[in-house]
């Protein structure tokens, strides 16, 4: 039974053609034509439900089959008309008795207008979609594929997704090129029901008149009944594929399903909705007009619309969806900053100056203003005001100083003054966040709900706007509030918008550190550790140490993570290697190093958790191959790895990164100090995020736990 259930499609195709041949007694034709119409009806259904075309790819080949199956039911029916004086059981005899109602003409009238209304709308307006959705898709490729390899080559995706959306794009092509030559046989189908409809309205009546002899209008009344019948019961289906046709073309660049995007974007415009119903409302007054049923209608709209409108003021979201943008207009600034006290100050923008901007613009010294550029800024949308205005209760500059202070005692550096500002050029739930003038990150929030990250495994799924969480990629969904308590049951991590905010604002701080510190801030830190150590600092600076030098050693340290705090031993640890190697400094790569090993106690801590840090290792031979790689150029040593196992060891690591996923310590690889620094330039371009260790700067009451390990051209375990 199985394996018959197996060729069923093969068994129903087969079984088709057998219609073209063998007749039908009538009751079996009444049982093809009921899955005829069953079959169409939850075609359209389908289409009409799914989010993605290619959620049901098999629809250009159950087309084919469905056309073969009304064309194969229409030759039987065809052959009983004609062959048992109009005959052909009782759906076709009740839908003509129910259409014609005792008048032939009107019948015809409105069988015709039902014919041509698919022929000449439906088909033809899908079969033109679906021409030009073939064409652009497959002019769309290049594009893709282009996009997917950059994706892969800058580390964001691995193999197998860039395979996996290789094989989405050829699909695409694949269905919309099959569509394209699908529409045609709904074309044919629309063509051939008319002209068998022509030979059983003539033909029949040739019988009749000639067989049986009965008077024209009994034949004509007998044989016209089954005719539009006929047509009907093969019309109805073929009018539905063509809707469900039309359908799946049509919805190409829709994310949900259709009944999900009409409901959005129609809730998304209420003033719409409450004009039509001013306008219907005005047709009342029109002499001869259903006042009642006028302003019955109209009452229902003005209601709805006002309905919609007020929902919209509650739930940003909704306005989000509809695409609404903010108004214009830079507002306030807010600035806060820990330098003058640790407090916060909100800023209302200067009053309007009494002269002209061009006037103001002739003196070349107030030009100057237009040069200066903030180290961070924050710009955000007209809804995010109430968390940073703190005259309404917003917590946002103080959570900022909060952050700023907990980042100078960790790392040692105290992160520059952050701008605040409204913004006209952004939505009104968008943020954007700027280092030096450029945008680096960006964000959307909303402020009346929640952000429930998701878990690897819920147990549920929470009702939500689906989302991805801005500062570390996590999917999530927007909640409403009275659904926080739900979200934590089934497992989700609930973040209110203000953390959320922070949390993003402090990771692209921490991520860009290492650019904010400018000379003045290196003789600010000398200048400070002057006060514990004057010895010292006099013996370094100026002549033993350059404030350029420091500058770029404090940088470095910076940018791969390393806490400055303890600069004491810092600046030891810079004069022991200049009294080994003299002056000038050449070797910068091995004072970095030497200053790493010194921290070594405090760069263990980040990473250890519970005495014991897990790290991806590299495999003896694979370094052995590295350091083989290595090649002196004008600045000193570079890694030049081949191609192929450079690109082995990223594809690697991306798999090996994963099992880090469900821990809280950061990712770490663990090389020989000859091979650290040259790995880790080797990675940065890819995981910025990825700390590269070696073994003499990991304490020696720590244990090391390895979780994977990468190999030379790809050999050994890959990462899962």
């Amino acid at each position: 039974m199985k394996r018959l259930m197996s060729y069923s499609i093969v068994l129903f195709v087969l079984t088709i053609i057998l219609l073209l041949i063998i007749p039908l007694p009538e009751t079996m034709v009444d049982v093809a034509i009921i899955i005829n119409m069953s079959l169409s009806l939850m075609i359209l259904i389908i289409t009409m439900t799914i989010k993605d075309a290619l959620e049901f790819s098999i629809f250009p080949s159950l087309l084919l089959i469905t056309t073969l199956f009304r064309l194969g039911i229409n030759v039987s029916t065809t052959r009983n008309i004609l062959t048992s004086s109009g005959s052909s059981g009782q759906i076709i005899k009740a839908f003509g008795d129910f259409i014609l109602q005792g008048n032939v003409v009107v019948g015809l009238v409105i069988y015709m207008i039902i014919v041509l209304m698919q022929f000449l709308v439906i088909t033809k307006g899908a079969e033109r979609v679906s021409e030009v959705a073939a064409r652009f898709t497959l002019d769309a490729m290049p594009g893709k594929q282009m996009a997917i390899d950059a994706d892969l080559n800058s580390g964001l995706i691995d193999e197998q997704e860039a395979k996996l959306r290789r094989e989405k794009i050829q699909r695409e092509a694949d269905f919309y090129g099959s569509m394209d030559g699908a529409t045609k046989i709904v074309k044919g189908d629309s063509i051939m029901s008319l002209i068998t409809t022509a030979i059983n309205l003539i033909g029949g009546s040739i019988i009749g008149l000639v067989q049986s002899g009965d008077t024209i209008g009994n034949v004509l009344n007998t044989y016209s009944i089954a005719t539009v019948g006929d047509g009907l019961v093969g019309q109805i289906p073929s009018l539905l594929i063509s809707v469900a046709t039309g359908m799946i073309v049509t919805r190409a660049v829709s994310e949900g399903s259709l009944n999900e995007d009409i409901s959005k974007q129609f809730m998304a415009q209420p003033v719409a909705i409450m004009i039509s119903g001013i306008v219907i409302a005005t047709l009342s007054v029109i002499p001869g007009m259903p006042v009642i049923q006028l302003l019955i209608i109209s009452m229902l709209l003005l209601g709805g619309g006002y309905y919609l409108s007020r929902r919209l003021q509650a739930e940003p979201a909704l306005a989000m969806a509809g695409g609404l943008g903010g108004p214009g207009g830079t507002l306030r600034n807010f600035s806060p900053d820990m330098e003058t006290g640790g407090g916060a100050e909100v800023q209302e923008s200067e009053a309007p100056r009494p002269v002209s901007e061009e006037e103001y613009y002739k003196d070349v010294n107030n030009v100057y203003t237009l040069l200066s550029v903030e180290a961070i800024e924050m710009e955000f949308g007209y809804s995010l005001i109430p968390l940073v205005d703190e005259s309404v209760g917003g917590r946002l500059i103080n959570r900022i100083i909060i952050f700023r202070r907990q980042y100078a005692q960790d790392m040692g550096f105290v992160i520059p003054s952050i701008r605040l500002r409204d913004s006209s050029g952004l939505n009104t739930n968008q943020y954007c966040i700027k280092i030096k003038g450029e945008e680096v990150a960006r964000g959307e929030i909303l402020t009346d709900y929640y952000l429930a990250l998701e878990p690897e495994n819920p147990e549920k799924e929470i009702d939500g706007i689906e989302t991805i969480e801005p500062a570390y990629g996590i999917p999530s969904r927007w909640i409403r509030p009275e659904n926080r308590e739900l979200a934590e049951i089934y497992g989700y991590t609930v973040i209110d918008p203000l953390s959320v905010l922070v949390t993003h604002l402090s990771e692209v701080v921490k991520q860009h550190a290492y650019e904010l510190i400018s000379r003045q801030e290196v003789i600010h830190l000398i200048e400070n550790a002057k006060k514990t150590s004057p010895e010292l600092i006099e013996e370094a600076f100026p002549n033993l140490i350059s404030y350029s030098m420091f500058q770029k050693i404090l940088t470095r340290l910076l940018k791969e993570g390393v806490p400055i705090k303890d600069l004491e031993t810092i600046i030891e640890t810079v004069l022991e290697t200049i009294s080994d190697t003299g002056l000038p400094i050449k070797d910068v790569d091995g004072m970095i190093e030497n200053i790493r090993t010194a921290l070594k106690r405090t760069i263990t801590r980040m990473y250890c958790e519970d005495g014991s840090m897990k790290v991806l290792t590299l495999d003896s031979e694979l370094e052995r191959t590295m350091v083989g790689c290595l090649s002196k150029g004008e600045r000193g040593y570079f890694l030049a790895l081949s191609p192929d196992v450079l690109q082995s060891v990223i594809n690697q690591l991306t798999g090996q990164l994963k099992k880090f996923n469900g821990l809280s310590q950061s990712p770490v690889v663990l090389t020989s100090q000859v091979m650290r620094v040259h790995f880790y330039r080797l990675i940065d371009q890819f995981y910025p995020n990825v700390r590269v260790l070696s073994f003499n700067e990991i304490s020696n009451n720590v244990q090391i736990q390895s979780i994977g390990s990468l190999t030379l051209e790809g050999r050994g375990r890959m990462g899962a």
